[in-house]
């Protein structure tokens, strides 16, 4: 019996989680360590998993209002205009590729009927962009009119953008753009033009909406100083791209291996200028990714004072089990066995609390905006309370609480993003700083002489 005992492991013999559990739900001669071990890691992992959400929320929003607005996940440049037609079916023909569009962009200055001007980039595109780029579409909510750029003279203008200049949808302004002044052009509508706002949008990204206009791009051409002619169409310096959206932006570099090889050797195409996505706002992207790495850092931290409470409970409960440890050697529990018994101790622990941070992690996390409401509701509450007896008083009342206030953030709400590799891991670590704490406590198992310890009972 007592060689089965020895190699008979945590996962075969029951005596070991019997034994285990008794230990926890008897409790330690009155100590709370169990219940303050699992409260904690359901603490750690609970503030991991909503942090990390509402982080993604943020960085996410951002990055995507970059990559489906801004830069594409692809960048053509440097081809003839007459080419144009053709790049575009070969792109659209590769695997992979969501959409190819065309356009122009140049910076300019755009000035209100009435008052305010901003600087802007002005980007031309087909007045069919958003059919031919559904994710561009996503990410743009429009508050006025809609996305029409069909007429020669129609922009569609960043929300902020409308603000300063002062003009809603229906309303005109005067759009310069300094590549069209200085490019000499004959046209006298090169380089200053009056445009009818027929849309207003908004990204969530304060440098689109602030400084972003769309027109067409047929009258890009002519307003950025490249009119449509025989020459512009066989020179590369026609200011015309492609952006390129792929079904996975992180195969970028294989779309541009890809892309090289399907141009190679054809004529007027051969110093075609490819980029990714990864080539704009790299200082951007890496910032906001050692953030991300600190702020786990920094909150994990809570998983080490959590480890070693376990540590330290997990060392007293050995001692103060010394009799019932040298009972169970005595009666032919292997040391291995025996100290399973503390291991799956603190397995219990860990997957406890794991479980139950993750659990409310994720119902917080999915359910942010009224979870924040609530908390900015008590608030307000007992300052309501503090306002009414600051009347009597005649004090002045405070003002009331918001989290992230609208007129200090650019959002509307908070946004959440739960990635689920992320949660995964977060509960792999709760769950582990606990065993790994169990395991390294119960080393003293083997310590302990089994004559020694019953020498005296």
């Amino acid at each position: 019996m007592g060689k089965k005992l020895r190699v008979t492991g945590c996962k075969k013999a029951g005596w070991v989680w019997f034994v285990a559990a008794r230990y926890i739900f008897k409790g330690r001669r009155n100590s709370p360590s169990p219940a303050l071990a699992v409260l904690g890691i359901a603490t750690g992992v609970l503030a991991l998993i909503v942090i990390l959400a509402v982080m993604n929320g943020f960085q996410l929003s951002f990055i995507e209002s970059i990559l489906e607005v801004s830069s594409y996940h692809l960048r053509v440049e440097n081809f003839p205009a007459g080419k144009a037609g053709e790049l575009q079916e070969i792109l659209i023909a590769m695997p992979g590729v969501n959409a190819a569009v065309p356009f122009r962009e140049f910076q300019g200055l755009a000035r209100g009927k009435r008052s305010g001007q901003q600087a802007a980039l002005i980007r031309g595109l087909p007045p069919d962009a958003l059919e031919l780029d559904t994710a561009m579409g996503a990410r743009l909510e429009f508050t006025e009119g809609t996305f029409d750029i069909t007429g020669r003279r129609s922009a569609v203008v960043g929300s902020e953008l409308a603000r300063r200049l002062g003009v809603r949808a229906g309303d005109e302004i005067t759009l310069f753009s300094i590549s069209g002044i200085l490019s000499g052009a004959e046209d006298e509508g090169a380089g200053v033009e009056t445009f009818t706002v027929t849309g207003v949008f908004r990204t969530g990204f304060y440098e689109y909406d602030t400084g972003w206009a769309f027109i067409n791009i047929e009258s890009a051409a002519v307003f950025s100083g490249y009119p449509e002619s025989s020459e512009t169409a066989e020179s590369s310096e026609s200011g015309l791209a492609l952006g390129v959206k792929l079904k996975n932006r992180f195969q970028d570099r294989y779309a541009l291996e890809l892309a090289e090889k399907s141009i190679a050797g054809r004529p007027g195409l051969q110093g075609t200028k490819f980029s990714s996505w990864r080539d704009y706002n790299r200082s951007f992207f890496g910032a906001l990714r050692t953030e991300k790495l600190f702020m786990f850092i920094l909150v994990g931290l809570i998983f080490i004072v959590v480890g070693l409470n376990i540590f330290q409970a997990q060392r007293r409960s050995v001692l103060e089990h010394r009799e019932e440890i040298g009972l169970l050697r005595a009666v032919g529990g292997g040391e291995q066995a025996v100290r399973f018994v503390f291991v799956c101790d603190g397995a219990i622990i860990g997957f406890s609390g794991a479980a139950a941070g993750l659990v409310l992690g994720l119902l917080i996390a999915s359910h942010i905006p009224f979870f924040f409401s609530l908390i900015e509701g008590i608030v307000n509450f007992f300052i309501g309370i503090v306002n009414f007896f600051a009347g009597f008083l005649g004090a002045g009342e405070a003002g009331e609480f918001a989290v992230f206030s609208p007129a200090v953030f650019y959002i509307k709400e908070i946004p959440s993003r739960i990635i689920v590799h992320e949660v995964a891991l977060i509960f792999m670590f709760g769950f582990l700083s606990a065993l790994a704490a169990a395991w390294f406590a119960s080393g003293k198992v083997s310590r302990i002489r089994p004559a020694e310890v019953l020498r005296y009972e």
